[in-house]
């Protein structure tokens, strides 16, 4: 009687344990599924930028993508947990396009805010440098020293660029006179239109001159004050508002911690991330 009695607890206690197992395997289950449900839940963003910027957006000598722009958005991608953030390259006079047809997701490409960018699309509110634009000549040139010098010149830059923008407005706000023409594929056609006379001068910056006068004996130079410094910002569509504001947060994060700052510095030169 007494062995069937301990039997029956056995058996008793066996039924209890596989009642409980289920619950305690679900719960252990559920945490790790929630671990990688997250990941794999994570959002893919395509981010529209370019080859051909020097030190902001371009191809280094192992064919690897770089720059400035790129290497920020790396750092913001790892912010944001919910977002997987993949490149997609192309010239800079697709990327509009490409962000209004849904082909990319934002552009990292230096932009700047001007009207009919704010029209179509959505700008990030945290800028994350400062655009400084300049005169840019052959180093032999000794004609022009400020862009008043440019009456009657030819004048290269790629449609659609900060440059171009910048360029055509003043020509037609200052009856200024300046020829403009655009650019062929790459930095190399500007390079080569300036290294050959067949252009006067570009629209740049600084940091593009000394990066194209080291890598490409660009034989360029800067002339007069700054043009215009614009606060630049990554363009989205209209209905990103969210994406935007992570974007925003985590790039405030990213400043206080002075990564913005020190990703400047070694791309740029200096801090473009104020003023100057």
């Amino acid at each position: 009687m007494k062995k069937y009695f301990v039997f029956l607890l056995a058996l008793l206690l066996a039924a209890v344990t596989a009642a409980c197992s289920p619950k305690e395997n679900a719960g252990t289950t559920e945490a790790e599924a929630g671990s990688g449900t997250s990941s794999s839940k994570a959002k893919t963003i395509i981010v529209g930028t370019g080859t051909q910027f020097p030190n902001v957006c371009f191809l280094d000598e192992n064919g690897k993508l770089t720059g400035y722009d790129v290497e920020l958005v790396r750092e913001i991608d790892k912010k944001l947990p919910e977002y997987n953030f993949e490149f997609k390259t192309m010239e800079f006079s697709n990327l509009l396009l490409s962000l209004e047809t849904n082909k990319i997701d934002f552009i990292a490409h230096q932009m700047e805010v001007n009207e009919e960018r704010q029209e179509k699309f959505l700008f990030n509110k945290e800028p994350y440098n400062v655009f400084p634009l300049h005169v840019a000549v052959n180093q032999k040139n000794n004609d022009i020293h400020s862009i008043k010098d440019l009456k009657g010149k030819k004048a290269v830059v790629s449609a659609t660029s900060n440059s171009a923008v910048f360029l055509e407005k003043y020509n037609k706000e200052h009856n200024a006179g300046i020829e403009i023409v655009y650019s062929g594929q790459g930095a190399d056609d500007t390079t080569n239109q300036i290294r050959t006379g067949r252009a006067d001068a570009t629209i740049t910056t600084p940091f593009a001159v000394d990066f194209l006068n080291e890598q490409a004996d660009a034989q360029q130079k800067v002339v007069g004050e700054p043009l215009l410094n614009s606060k630049v910002y990554f363009l989205l569509r209209k209905d990103e508002t969210v994406l935007q504001q992570r974007i925003d947060e985590a790039l405030v994060e990213l400043k206080k911690e002075g990564v913005v700052s020190e990703l400047s510095k070694k791309w740029l030169g200096a801090d473009y991330t104020v003023e100057f």
